[in-house]
């Protein structure tokens, strides 16, 4: 007897399929993060504020993008969901802090809050990135 297409295992990506498909997600998650933390600036919210809720959003997209294209369907429903939450919301403490750090330690220059997103941004992708692979959309 075959499995049907719903019992069938989903097709999983070797490493560089997946970093292709992590970079193409992630740049469009880092779009969204990038644009709303700009546009919470420009309202005169606080930094941490708009680096806060820009997390969440460029998190949230990440979440539906990277579960669907980049490790595709597969079976752990609210397991996934729940070491996904853990996983990003230990990267939006890092990424909170290391905006903050690096606001901090960055001269006064052109494009500092751009600058410092970016370091933040760097740092959370690259961590994310290995525990999404290793624990979170690993093949069970």
């Amino acid at each position: 007897m075959t499995a049907t297409p719903a019992e069938q295992a989903p097709p999983q990506h070797g490493l560089v399929a997946q970093l292709l498909r992590f970079a193409a997600v992630g740049g469009v998650s880092a779009l969204v993060d990038f644009g709303i933390y700009h546009l919470i600036l420009a309202l005169d919210a606080p930094t941490w504020l708009a680096r806060a809720i820009s997390f969440i959003c460029g998190t949230t997209t990440a979440y539906f993008l990277n579960k669907r294209f980049t490790f595709g369907e597969a079976a752990g429903g609210r397991g996934r969901l729940a070491g996904f939450v853990l996983l990003y919301a230990t990267t939006f403490g890092i990424a909170v802090g290391v905006n903050a750090l690096a606001l901090y330690l960055l001269p006064d220059i052109a494009f500092k809050a751009s600058i410092a997103w970016v370091i933040s941004q760097g740092t959370a992708t690259a961590i994310n990135f290995v525990m999404l692979r290793t624990v979170v959309f690993r093949s069970r």
